[in-house]
């Protein structure tokens, strides 16, 4: 008898939230026309918050504020705290005396549950935010709360969450520049979100809108650009700049500027609610990371995915996997760090993997993901290590290579770990992982979800001829293509920049030898004749310092540093070495100050010449032949002789070897490395920003290599350059092409010099028609125009200053540039004196370009020479004009306008008797030592603490904000007065501090 039908049995496809990102963005219809104050953009903003269910309590006063947070808490804990036990819990975990921006936003990001000390000797956990169910938090809008620091502010909106500040929004009137609210909110920091008891600097992040467009960032963002500004680091951005600001955008990568169609979805309770609590990572250096649409995105397909597939039970096919085209620099490894965390918490799986392919993505992802979560990454250094980390199920996040894994599955063909359930994720999945390796390793984890992530997918164009026909695309190895973030994408919004190239002609060779018409062994042979090879290596000495910005200094990790660095790509071993021999020879009769640091590396490449565009090579020196490992090694040893260390070609310490000289790229301690494959994928250093090609490059090796120089620095730092002395026009447009689109040229590479050096004659006209040099501009319109014109000229000499054909036509003379920007600082401290004393803001419309100042800043040592030279012609008559020379520049710099009044009392002062350097040294250290006497003395601040104090400042190039350290140089007071003297007195002599290390910072 046959059996009946079976009932069916109903299953969830996928269990999930609602998506953090909205998947398309339709603006609505019928948008205001009329003009709109910031008055009236600020009601209907909150109206729309109301619309989404925000509650807009009235707050007016602190004691209000503190109140309402007491209702919040109590609210989400389900508790009534007494007088007492408030009292104790609001001073000891919400504002602590000594708590900066940093331990708080630790406390919202890392330890959100606090202690209470009840009344009757026991403990409660007290939650500030709710990260495991998000709609139990309240969500309320405040707008115009006025705060009294050093001076009264009145701030935009602000969004509390249980009655904490950790979203802030500062509004403009259309038309008013954004930059214009970035600076208002430094200044808000500066003035009085520390005031009272400091609850602003709970804010986590930051939005600024005029209305058209609209951005957000995180707080350390904006605390790291004040702290730069205060410590006399603000000779140029960092990253800690309003470069670092985000678009939000839907999930097809089309950015919402618009402040209306910005609420609606940012502003979305559980949007935003699911950044704060899911989609912020605060890294090990403190720095508070929050994501971008397109990466929160990835993540949540891949978290879809995962639970899916899994209730479908499709575990270890293609359909519970695939892979994330996201575009090199676009910050893949935080996507994948996230990505993995969340996976770890899911209750189904055992294990994440986090596979690479080679030693060096091994040690940077390494380095990368520890930078995020300590510990979280479990590297391994052997295969047994890697198999005590799989049977340990307290690992649940462990980083690979595919080698290891691969080992570990050929030795253990029977483990319990291949019937776990794991998610693999491959990073940089471009690589060698369609091999058989790949093969082997997803057939014996049986349960498994397999992802990738790629800057450069393989398609069937640019796939190579070998290996296994069925896995020779990213898409057959890998499964369903999950989210798209191209160059294309990464350059609009800023996330990356975008190539300037110059095809540089080397010394004719016979017409028949090019690279399609001879084999490629025998143009290399041509292509390495000696003269060539002088030649080019002669270029690059000569145009080094205008191709990678020496004149152009900026801060970055703690240091000033001139300019950026390059990578050398050469086309083979061979060329390798004698490039390096050709600087050697070149350089041999400078004195070691004026030689550029050139370093070389290279390895065996197993697979080389089987199609790769950039074959891979090994990291040991074993396999290559002994005249290229003896050369390696002596070139080691100059490196040595460098930076007095003691590498080799031996295993372990070449591996050393890589590593510490990538540390040193990263560092911009090095001028040139000359590779061959190595650090051309896979290698991030925001200080590189020039790469020198002779070599034969094509579709995502190509890209690949491009990439390393375009990521976002600073103001100065506005392209990746790429100089070629091979033609590879034709293959940058092919790759483009396939990795952006058709059009993508226009997007990705500059404009020619013509374009952008007419535009720069017609700025020029018409400034000298309307502001002739000499004359003042009188009236706040015409100041504002002249501002508006001269910050168009100083953008558009940044671009052509590393243009060769630029030398020589500035038109602007050297005495006229000094004089037009010394008038553009005196603007400058004018326009920012107006705000600071509060009078009606005329400035709101105004944006300086001072980091473009700062880039060419004039140093003391011109500034002595200029002495020098007063000197020698005192009583000639031309000693006059040598003084006003000195002014002029020190007018122009700014950071030597600070210090004026000091540089003429050392020139009336000076004698040509003595050396004008050991004079000026002397004259610096005393007044040094006088000015901080005076400082002590007025604010009775503790004496030794406070020279110690300021000592370290000057040799950690800051003064610290944050921490006891500041507060050990007070005088006794009590922290927790109903006046706040502590933390006015703190802030005042901080303040006091920042001004006198600015003044003297650099100047011996």
């Amino acid at each position: 008898m046959s059996e009946g039908p079976k009932p069916l049995r109903y299953e969830p496809i996928a269990l999930s939230d609602e998506s953090t990102v909205v998947a398309e963005f339709v603006p609505e219809a019928g948008r205001e026309a009329a003009y709109q104050s910031e008055a009236e953009l600020e009601k209907a903003f909150i109206q729309r918050l109301r619309a989404q269910a925000y509650e807009h309590p009235r707050i007016a006063s602190e004691a209000e504020f503190v109140d309402n947070l007491r209702r919040q808490l109590e609210r989400l804990n389900a508790i009534a705290f007494s007088d007492a036990e408030w009292e104790r819990f609001f001073r000891d975990r919400i504002a602590g005396a000594n708590d900066g921006i940093v331990e708080k936003t630790a406390r919202i990001q890392e330890d959100h549950v606090q202690i209470l000390k009840r009344d009757d000797g026991t403990t409660k956990n007290i939650s500030l935010i709710d990260k495991r169910d998000i709609h139990n938090n309240s969500l309320q809008v405040i707008n115009q709360y006025e705060a009294e620091g050093r001076r009264a502010n009145r701030y935009d909106v602000t969004i509390l969450v249980n009655g904490l500040p950790l979203v802030h929004v500062e509004l403009k009137r259309r038309g008013v520049d954004i930059r214009e609210a970035f600076n208002q909110i430094d200044r808000y920091q500066r003035d009085s979100f520390w005031a009272g008891s400091g609850l602003f600097e709970y804010v986590q992040i930051f939005v600024i809108s005029n209305g058209t467009l609209t951005k957000y960032y995180s707080n350390t963002v904006r605390d790291g650009h004040l702290a730069e500004r205060r410590g006399g680091r603000g000779r140029g951005k960092t990253s800690n700049s309003f470069a670092f600001t985000s678009w939000w955008a839907d999930a097809a990568n089309r950015p919402i500027t618009d402040l209306d169609g910005f609420t609606r979805t940012f502003f979305a309770k559980h949007t935003l609610l699911h950044i704060l609590t899911r989609y912020c990572v605060f890294d090990v250096d403190r720095k508070l990371l929050v994501m971008r649409p397109y990466q929160i995105v990835a993540a949540e397909r891949i978290l879809q995915r995962i639970v899916t597939s899994t209730n479908q039970r499709r575990l270890g096919c293609m359909e519970a996997g695939g892979y994330i085209w996201h575009t090199t620099g676009s910050g893949k490894t935080l996507t994948s760090f996230k990505a993995a965390q969340l996976a770890r918490n899911l209750p189904a799986i055992d294990k994440v993997l986090f596979v690479v392919d080679r030693k060096d993505l091994d040690y940077q992802t390494m380095r990368e993901y520890e930078r995020f979560e300590k510990g979280a990454a479990n590297s391994n250094t052997s295969t047994k290590v890697l198999q005590r980390q799989l049977e340990d199920p307290n690992a649940r996040i462990i980083i690979t290579t595919i080698q290891k894994l691969s080992r570990f599955v050929a030795v253990n063909r029977q483990h319990p770990v291949y019937d776990q359930h794991v998610v693999v994720i491959f990073d940089e999945c471009h690589r060698s992982q369609f091999g058989d390796m790949h093969a082997e390793i997803t057939r014996m984890f049986r349960r498994h979800h397999l992802f990738g992530f790629t800057g450069t997918p393989i398609f069937a164009d640019n796939a190579g001829s070998g290996g296994d026909p069925l896995r020779r695309t990213t898409e057959q190895a890998f499964g369903d293509r999950l989210h798209t973030y191209t160059i294309v994408d990464a350059i609009r919004d800023k996330n990356v920049l975008p190539f300037r190239i110059d095809y540089i002609s080397t010394i004719r060779t016979q017409p028949d030898i090019t690279d399609k018409k001879v084999p490629a062994i025998d143009t290399e042979r041509a292509l390495l004749a000696p003269e060539r090879i002088a030649q080019i290596v002669g270029y690059i000495r000569e145009h080094f310092d205008q191709k990678t910005r020496r004149a152009a200094s900026y801060r970055h990790d703690g240091k000033r540093l001139s300019g950026f660095n390059s990578l050398f790509a050469t086309a083979s071993i061979e060329a390798a070495k004698r490039y390096y021999a050709e600087f050697a020879e070149q350089q041999k009769e400078l004195p070691p100050g004026r030689r550029l640091k050139v370093g070389l590396i290279y390895s065996f490449a197993a697979n080389e010449g089987e199609g790769d565009p950039l074959p891979e090579e090994e990291f040991e020196a074993a396999g290559l032949d002994q005249g290229s490992r003896d050369f390696l090694e002596a070139a080691i040893q100059d490196y040595n002789a460098m930076f007095g260390t003691s590498f080799d070609t031996s295993a372990d310490r070449f591996q050393n070897y890589y590593k510490d000289l990538s540390r040193r790229l990263k560092n911009r301690e090095l001028d040139v490395a000359i590779v061959v494959n190595m650090f051309l994928t896979g290698f991030d250093a925001t200080t590189l920003n020039t790469l020198w090609a002779d070599k034969p490059l094509r579709a995502h090796g190509l890209l690949q290599a491009y990439s390393r120089t375009n990521r976002i620095l600073n103001s100065v730092k506005t392209y990746g350059n790429i100089v070629s002395f091979r033609n590879l026009e034709q293959e940058t447009n092919d790759a483009l092409a396939l990795f952006g689109d058709k059009d993508a040229r226009g997007t990705v590479l500059l404009k020619p010099y013509a374009e952008y050096h007419q535009e720069y004659r017609e700025l020029v006209a018409k400034l000298a028609g309307t502001f002739p040099p000499g004359l003042p501009i009188v009236g706040e319109a015409a100041q504002k125009a002249f501002i508006r014109l001269f910050g168009d000229i100083l953008r558009l000499r940044n671009i052509l200053a590393s243009f060769d054909e630029f030398v020589g036509n500035e038109i602007l003379s050297a005495h006229d540039f000094q004089d037009y920007q010394s008038l553009y600082l005196n603007l400058h401290a004018e326009f920012r004196n107006a705000s600071e004393a509060e009078k009606e803001s005329i400035n709101d419309d105004v944006v300086f370009e001072i980091e473009l100042i700062k880039q060419v800043e004039i140093n003391v040592d011109y500034i002595l020479m200029l002495v020098e030279q007063y000197l020698l012609a005192k009583g000639t008559g031309t000693d006059k004009e040598i003084r006003a020379a000195i002014g002029r520049a020190v007018d122009s710099s700014p950071s030597l306008r600070s210090k004026k009044d000091l540089i003429e009392q050392f020139v009336d002062a000076v004698s040509a008797s003595a050396k004008v350097d050991a004079q000026w040294v002397a004259f610096v250290a005393a007044k040094k030592a006088e000015e901080l006497e005076r400082i002590i003395a007025d604010e009775g601040l503790r004496a030794d603490e406070t020279r110690a104090f300021v000592e370290n400042a000057f040799r950690d190039g800051g003064i610290p904000a944050t921490g006891t350290a500041i507060t050990r140089i007070l005088p006794p007071m009590s922290r927790f007065n109903k006046t706040n003297d502590h933390a006015t007195k703190k802030r005042t002599v901080l303040d006091k501090l920042a001004a006198f290390f600015e003044r003297f910072f650099g100047l011996a």
